[in-house]
């Protein structure tokens, strides 16, 4: 009896893993796709990144994009050596 749950066991096994190798990949629903998402370039250290997840700062009316709170404080310190 035991050796019969050992065998099943085992197919199982191999079942699970020819299912794997031969099922077709369906993408990953967790994250979306993001190909039309708008881009903007950090000003600072001129790195891209989606519109939605930069961080906005805004001068005269213009907002500025950047992708951490350090590009925006380097960006607000050269302003202030400019003015």
């Amino acid at each position: 009896m035991f050796r019969l749950v050992i065998w099943l066991l085992l197919a199982y096994i191999g079942f699970r893993i020819f299912k794997s190798l031969v099922a077709p990949r369906q993408p990953s629903a967790s994250k979306p796709a993001r190909n039309d998402e708008e881009t903007v370039q950090d000003p600072v250290c001129k790195v891209y990144l989606a519109k939605q997840d930069a961080i906005v700062g805004t001068l005269d009316g213009t907002r500025h994009y950047f992708c951490s709170m350090d590009c925006l404080d380097k960006f607000r310190d050269q302003l202030d050596h400019i003015h």
